[in-house]
């Protein structure tokens, strides 16, 4: 059985690059945590998250030492969530029959790169919903839909970050096929007079733009669906740059949380919402308000968006690792295998247990995706 499984191992390396592969991009474009391999399934790792500096002062010149300046830090949670298996079996009878005929070794291989492919996939999607559901707010498309006519929808997604602080390198920027296949349409990165380069024209490499390190993404799903309309803003006194809790009236319909809403001009994502009509409460992410509204401001809700992201990548973190044996000993396994994914850059197990006249194989991993800087995420909605 050794020598099966190293040989399964090395052709299922080939596998991968045979085997339908959907695009991966929130993978590669966010934090990797290593120290995740302390974590064991639903314990919290924490993270430290600093507040901003607002005890900033005049120098004044004194005979006295400045009073003690204490600061607490925050942290955030991150949580193995998630601990996945994807199996296939072989009874003996059934190896027989293939090795008649293509062999077990060529179909396990396949089998093995289409369990890596799910696993994959699954992981790439919980980073999407997590951006979708964590970003501060978004953009809508400069002219009706994103990337027209024009790049000006990547400016205002970086007009969106640098308003709120985000670093300045290290940004990615992660869209759906439609949103790719409208950008790669345009003349000025086709254009190698205007474009500098041949990149996008010969290979279709969309490569960095506008400081974004541009990627695609199958897994980009949608906002939550809302049915608001007719919204106002509810305070006489209007609502300061940074509140976060807003009260709204008049209007029918949910703003469901992890929906969009427009107030001000500027779009802010909903982290609490309302199944109701009328008078209520809404909480937008944080940073909250980066512009005062007033009394009466109209409350326009989105209904439910593609959520193409451009973010920095300290954003969203992603914990994996590879799933536990019991202390002092192996369980019933013949044989362990780490397997890499050369797409995503994952690391899988690849384990084999043996049954009565047959063999069972399992590609496992364990992981968890949280949103760290809700500011740092631009949704580009469509």
């Amino acid at each position: 059985m050794a020598n099966t499984l190293n040989n399964l191992v090395a052709d299922a390396y080939s596998a991968l690059d045979v085997v339908s592969r959907e695009l991966v991009g929130f993978i590669p474009s966010v934090t990797r945590d290593a120290s995740a391999d302390r974590v064991a399934v639903g314990q919290n790792l924490r993270s430290f998250k600093t507040a901003a500096n607002t005890a900033g002062k005049d120098i004044t010149a004194a005979m006295a030492f400045p009073a003690i300046a204490d600061q607490t830090v925050g942290n955030e949670n991150i949580t193995i969530t998630k601990a996945r298996a994807f199996p296939f079996s072989w009874s003996a009878e059934e190896q027989y029959a293939v090795n008649q005929g293509a062999g077990t070794l060529s179909v396990a291989q396949d089998q093995i790169a289409q369990a890596i492919r799910a696993a994959v996939n699954e992981i790439e999607n919980d980073l999407a919903d997590a951006a979708a559901l964590g970003a501060s707010g978004g953009i809508t498309p400069n002219n009706t839909t994103l990337f027209n006519t024009t790049l000006k929808d990547a400016a205002f997604a970086k007009k969106f970050l640098d308003d709120r602080g985000a670093p300045l390198s290290d940004r990615h920027m992660v869209l759906n096929t439609t949103a790719s296949a409208a950008m790669r349409g345009l003349t000025q990165l086709t254009n190698v007079g205007d474009a500098g380069d041949n990149g996008l024209l010969r290979q279709g490499v969309l490569g960095n733009i506008m400081g974004f390190n541009v990627r695609e993404s199958a897994q980009i799903g949608l906002t939550a669906t809302a049915t608001g309309a007719s919204y106002l803003v509810d305070n006489v006194a209007g609502y300061p740059v940074g509140t976060t809790v807003i009260h709204v009236d008049a209007g029918t319909g949910s703003i469901p949380t992890g929906s969009l809403v427009t107030i001000g001009g500027n779009t802010y994502t909903v982290t609490t919402g309302t199944a109701g009509d009328g008078d209520q409460d809404i909480t937008i992410a944080a940073p909250g308000l980066i512009k005062a509204i007033a009394n009466n401001d109209p409350v326009t809700v989105l209904s439910a968006q593609d959520a193409n992201a451009a973010f920095s990548r300290n954003s969203i973190i992603l914990a994996t690792r590879l799933p536990e044996v019991p202390i002092g000993g192996e369980d019933l396994a013949l044989l362990r295998e780490v397997v890499t994914d050369p797409r995503s850059g994952l690391s899988f197990e690849l384990a084999v247990y043996p049954g009565y006249r047959m063999i069972h194989y399992e590609i496992g991993v364990l992981w968890g995706a949280k949103v760290l800087k809700p500011e740092h995420i631009c949704l580009l909605t469509d």
